[in-house]
């Protein structure tokens, strides 16, 4: 695919996730496995993180659907 058959929503969005992603490794994953010595405390801190990222997105997919669900009384 080329970059130029992607429209701007597209890109913005492909932006915003790799940002995200970018701060969850960085902000909870690295602190979490970086807080026990042994391999198996870090690994399973590391998974324990998914429950937190689940969170986070089911959170900003509440806010998400409560704006679009109200919008047209905002217009």
């Amino acid at each position: 695919m080329n970059l130029s058959q992607l429209s701007a929503t597209e890109i913005a969005l492909g932006g915003g996730g790799l940002v995200v992603l970018i701060a969850y490794v960085g902000l909870i994953v690295v602190p979490a496995w970086t807080s026990y010595g042994r391999w198996w405390e870090r690994i399973g801190a590391a998974f324990m993180t998914l429950f937190i990222l689940a969170t986070l997105v089911g959170v900003g997919l509440g806010i998400g659907f409560a704006i679009f669900w109200t919008y047209s009384q905002w217009g």
